[in-house]
């Protein structure tokens, strides 16, 4: 019989892989930036991370969402990791979590 997955948990524990990934311009992590949109965890343990750029323009558009990927691959319960970019919806300082507007001073 399968071991059935826990996604909640293999989700938490992707999350904070995410919080350790910071914008090299502003000093908050991507995830309370608001650039994560959606962490999907399908049952061969393959995740999907739709996420976003805070400009299209922006200096680490290729290299951000390959440290994304390779920090998501390195935990034990992931099997594979895809990154997509989006630019819908736009991002905008909304998105940014309540700590993240008062580490920037925006609160």
């Amino acid at each position: 019989m399968e071991q059935e997955i826990n996604t909640q948990e293999l989700g938490e524990k992707i999350v904070n892989v995410l919080k350790t990934i910071y914008d090299p311009e502003i000093p908050v992590d991507i995830y309370e930036l608001g650039l994560i949109y959606d962490v999907m965890v399908s049952t061969d343990y393959d995740v999907k991370i739709l996420m976003t750029l805070t400009t299209p323009n922006c200096p680490v558009a290729e290299s951000l969402p390959q440290e994304v990927e390779e920090k998501v691959k390195s935990l034990d319960s992931v099997n594979d990791c895809e990154v997509e970019i989006t630019f819908d919806p736009p991002w905008s300082q909304d998105l940014m979590s309540e700590g993240a507007k008062l580490e920037l001073g925006l609160l």
